[in-house]
């Protein structure tokens, strides 16, 4: 059978024989909250998949946060929990950096037995979003950053977690170190690690940050012009980053907000659109006008973005990282060069000109962050919608009235459940799966009697 993802078992045999150390090969699906879901298979087992896939059951992509089934995604007993076929991703058989015996890994996504999309992968549905633009001549092209914490493997005194310590010499550091080049060189091996894996892995990784929060850290990643491939290096970087943090005794946190009182870990994503001759559609005009496009693009993000809400912060602890002051704003607010509104201009030269889009956490699936963003550029340029006046200064402060963003997890699994547009911008399919998801996580947490509940009221009521 043809390989419906384009992959070819030629580009397998050229990797076995580049690299006769491979022993065995993860094979990744991404499920709706980003887990990388899937079996590890021997070596003698690769080219199969090449030539005909690999059987998987349809109930993977059917899963919450903890692997328990959710019925109500119509993906488990409603279909007999029967097997699809998931084939590998063009480009992404890679080895594994520092394993040992050495292995490989290759992305994959789900195909129906005769080879159609499985509507209810991720995957699927940026790449659907794409392919709309493609016909109007439009080509996404994009980057995220990946914010994170290094954290001990253990938590202190009163079960809170603590930034790790230098992996070169184990020095102790609760401090701020936002910027510090001194205090990085405290990670030198691990970050060491990361950037030889990412080599290895094609993963464009560049700079690296010593952020605002004790332990926090941000990997940036080079511009593809092709905002699938931008969304495939941030799942790699992703699944690097923490195999290697593990290997060198730290814990790599994609939390939102795993600190109480400091900023938590976002997603920014930046995004451009290219026309058939590479020019860019959102940059302004000779005389500095801005570009009636980038004006619609903003004007359709800032409309989709209260019922796009849940996609941006899919779980309950990324709702504690919209706090005022802490760069990640609520209100779909845009402005130039200003890191305290949701859609950033970033200043620079007019040809790289972008939307630097900021309300999604690190703990979100990128996939389907970028279709729901792009779908709402497609609907912002359809409808020629243009958004409120700039906002300068403090975002926090001096922000136009808007319409109410939700103000909780709960608002936001009613708001995207309602929602027609990111019914339209997922498909019908992922709608369903993944607010049902949602709703079942938010259930499971909603009757957890915590700890916290303990401290305020078992002597107090």
């Amino acid at each position: 059978m043809t390989s419906p993802s384009g992959s070819t078992i030629e580009e397998a045999q050229k990797f076995l024989d580049e690299h006769p150390e491979i022993e065995a090969v993860d094979i990744v699906l991404s499920d709706v909250n980003g887990i990388g879901r899937g079996k590890i298979i021997r070596r003698h087992e690769l080219m199969s998949i090449y030539q005909g896939g690999r059987h998987m059951p349809i109930s993977i992509l059917g899963l919450d946060i903890t692997g328990e089934d959710v019925h109500e995604t119509g993906l488990i007993w409603d279909s007999g929990d029967g097997d699809l076929r998931a084939w590998p991703i063009p480009g992404t058989l890679v080895p594994l950096h520092g394993t040992s015996p050495a292995r490989a890994q290759v992305l994959m996504s789900m195909y129906h037995l005769d080879g159609t999309p499985m509507s209810s992968d991720p995957r699927h549905a940026l790449a659907r979003q794409i392919e709309l633009f493609a016909q109007k001549d439009l080509h996404p092209a994009g980057a995220f950053e990946l914010e994170f914490f290094l954290l001990k493997n253990e938590r202190d005194a009163e079960g809170r977690v603590q930034p790790a310590d230098a992996v070169l010499d184990g020095r102790a550091s609760g401090k701020t170190e936002v910027y510090s080049v001194d205090h990085l060189h405290g990670m030198e091996p691990l970050f060491s690690d990361i950037y030889a894996g990412a080599q290895a892995q094609n993963i464009p990784v560049e700079t690296l940050i010593s952020e605002y929060a004790p332990g926090q850290y941000e990997l940036t990643l080079n511009y593809r012009k092709d905002v699938m491939q931008a969304a495939d290096d941030l799942v790699q970087l992703k699944r690097l980053v923490r195999m290697q943090a593990r290997r060198h005794g730290v814990t790599a946190c994609f939390m939102a907000k795993p600190i109480q009182k400091y900023a938590g870990s976002g997603m920014h994503f930046h995004i451009s659109l290219q026309d058939g001759a590479g020019r860019n559609v959102l940059a302004e005009d000779t005389e500095g006008e801005w570009s009636p496009k980038m004006l619609n693009a903003l004007g359709g993000l800032a409309a989709t973005m209260p019922e796009s809400m849940l996609v941006f912060a899919p779980h309950a602890n990324s709702w504690r990282r919209f706090v005022a002051q802490s760069y990640a704003p609520l209100a779909a607010t845009w402005g130039v060069n200003n890191r305290s509104v949701a859609l950033r201009i970033p200043a620079g030269d007019v040809k790289n000109r972008r939307i630097e889009h900021r309300p999604a956490g690190v703990d979100t699936n990128p996939y389907l962050v970028a279709a729901t963003v792009l779908a709402g550029i497609a609907k912002g340029l359809e409808e020629k919608l243009d958004p409120e006046p700039e906002t300068t200064g403090n975002g926090y402060e001096n922000a136009p009235k808007l319409a109410d963003a939700p103000a909780d997890w709960r608002s936001a699994i009613e708001a995207a459940t309602a929602s027609e547009f990111l019914k339209k911008a997922l498909g019908e399919d992922l709608h369903r799966t993944f607010t049902e998801i949602k709703r079942a996580e938010y259930l499971r947490v909603a009757r957890t009697v915590s700890e916290l509940d303990y401290h305020l009221y078992l002597h107090e009521v």
